[in-house]
């Protein structure tokens, strides 16, 4: 890109998985249905950024083509299905499984960048990513089970990260001509309509819930969200999408450690194993990303 980032993306995406490392923790801990979890942290998302959007950036978004706001509200779909594929996953199948099975997204990341973008990696950051990935898995390996509900469970994960793809492949496509502003207005914004009809339809209720939970819906969307996603959303305007997808591998190791904080799920051997593959596994994908730059 020929405009000049004001802040290093590498340091941004770091922010960014730092942010999202707390999803897991926060939808375990809600007492409320996946889809009103979802729901809300899009909602919240939505309406905290909106008004500064429609001040501040108003002849951007209606000066935005109308494929451009197609392809802005399909990613607002993939959006809403993986939060909610995700969600729904952690109530059938432990939390490292899923989130180890979520982590897979790099691989279809990196086949649509090349489908579509005809993006290529060097060898070194191809071994980074499957070193990373390794790393993912041995971290739930423990975790994996049998039994159809946790089968259940690691399918709905499975689809979470397709639709994960979608998200940061579109965001991919559109970044290069789409300002941040007026990208996260369609895309939150549809991926809350989305949600908040799914809801409606479902009959599933908006309310009462315990206190607590309103802090979680909080914390999702301004912790997880805003300086999750939406970092990631600016930074795809300076880096590939196979370099931000892989650098959330670093998720499940983040949520290693909140749950040894705050759950008392203190680490394995294993998982410590893990940990350092993934480190290992990042250090490898960027460097050899920041050389191609």
């Amino acid at each position: 890109m020929s405009d000049k980032p004001i802040v290093n993306p590498y340091l941004a995406v770091l922010v960014g998985v730092f942010a999202i490392s707390f999803s897991a923790l926060f939808v375990r801990l809600s007492t409320a249905p996946s889809l009103i979890i979802a729901t809300y942290r899009l909602l919240i998302t939505f309406l905290v950024l909106a008004p500064f959007t429609l001040l501040r950036h108003r002849p951007g978004l209606r000066a935005l083509p109308w494929r451009e706001r197609g392809l802005a509200t399909a990613s607002g779909a993939c959006l809403a299905l993986h939060f909610v594929t995700w969600f729904t996953s952690l109530n059938y199948t432990s939390v490292a499984s899923s989130v180890v099975l979520v982590t897979t997204q790099p691989v279809f990341v990196v086949i649509g960048s090349w489908l579509l973008f005809r993006e290529r990696i060097s060898r070194r950051a191809l071994f980074g990513m499957l070193l990373s990935l390794a790393g993912s898995f041995i971290i739930g390996a423990s975790d994996f089970q049998l039994d159809m509900r946790a089968f259940w469970g690691d399918l709905l994960a499975l689809g979470a990260a397709v639709m994960i793809s979608g998200y940061l492949l579109i965001g991919r496509r559109l970044r290069g001509s789409v300002d941040l502003p007026a990208y996260t207005f369609f895309t939150y914004g549809s991926s809350a309509l989305l949600l908040v009809t799914a809801s409606l339809v479902s009959r599933t209720p908006f309310y009462p819930y315990p206190a607590q939970d309103w802090l979680l819906f909080l914390g999702l969307a301004l912790v997880c969200t805003v300086m999750g996603h939406t970092v990631f959303n600016w930074v795809l305007r300076y880096v590939q999408a196979s370099v931000v997808s892989v650098s959330v591998l670093g998720e499940p190791l983040g949520a290693i450690i909140w749950a040894a904080i705050f759950l008392r799920e203190y680490p394995t051997p294993r998982q410590m194993a893990g940990a350092g593959c993934i480190f290992a596994g990042l250090f490898l994908f960027t460097h050899a990303s920041v050389c191609k730059q």
